[in-house]
């Protein structure tokens, strides 16, 4: 919706509600546009990724447990397409490794159900006054589906182990940039997992494999005594 206030044209921000459960993606379809939002729904990752192509949110609610895939994935892989929009995610469990493994995953923001309305409303505000991230696009044609965990490119298909996706995805955010190895363990392992330095080694040489059988896929490149670079 555009409205005119005092001669200025003002867009209401659109939010992408991920969420599985049918009555709570209504009530906060109804609320979301009673409070101003332009809302789009979806009730599955699959659902999302279909309805996000062309479209430019300014925030995403994603709930972490879905019917086809962990929201936490689903975020990785449209933070490796570059998508940039805020996200709060919403979940039940709300143990310390939970709420880490989400923002390891690109999000921004925590809600535990159940959850005061208001304050969804009060914390979206905030993320689209701040601003989302600034990530780049795609890495050439590379595509990461979280729902099979895979990764293709070229019209070809590598499956992926959920720990090889989740540090794919990582290093996908961010086309072109080192990643430190520090980061790649956050973003593909719990929270206080103990992973050895040739632990990560040994998943960044199986992705290398797998990405060296997708035609035009980007090569995963070492940084010496930093990390690693997808590119």
């Amino acid at each position: 919706m555009i409205a005119e206030r005092d001669t200025e044209v003002v867009i209401d921000p659109q939010v992408v509600v991920l969420e599985d459960d049918p009555e709570l993606r209504s009530l906060l379809l109804r609320g979301l546009r009673e409070e101003g939002f332009q809302v789009m729904t979806a009730g599955s990752a699959g659902e999302l990724l279909a309805l996000l192509p062309g479209k430019q949110p300014d925030a995403l609610v994603v709930d972490v447990g879905l019917p086809d895939a962990d929201g936490r994935d689903v975020v990785q892989a449209l933070r490796a397409q570059g998508t940039a929009a805020p996200v709060i995610f919403l979940t039940a469990r709300d143990a310390l490794p939970d709420r880490l493994a989400g923002f390891a995953a690109g999000g921004d923001d925590y809600l535990t159900k159940p959850f005061a309305f208001a304050e969804l409303v009060a914390r979206l505000h905030a993320l689209i006054r701040r601003g989302g991230a600034d990530l780049s696009a795609q890495v050439g044609e590379l595509r990461l589906d979280p729902g099979s965990h895979a990764a293709t490119c070229g019209g070809a298909v590598a499956e992926l182990t959920p720990t090889e996706f989740r540090i794919l995805a990582r290093l996908a955010a961010k086309p072109g940039d080192a990643v430190r190895r520090r980061q790649l363990v956050e973003a593909g392992w719990p929270h206080g997992a103990i992973v050895h330095d040739n632990t990560l080694d040994v998943y960044i040489a199986r992705l290398r494999r797998k990405l060296a059988s997708l035609p035009g896929a980007p090569e995963l490149a070492t940084v010496h005594g930093v990390g690693y670079s997808l590119r």
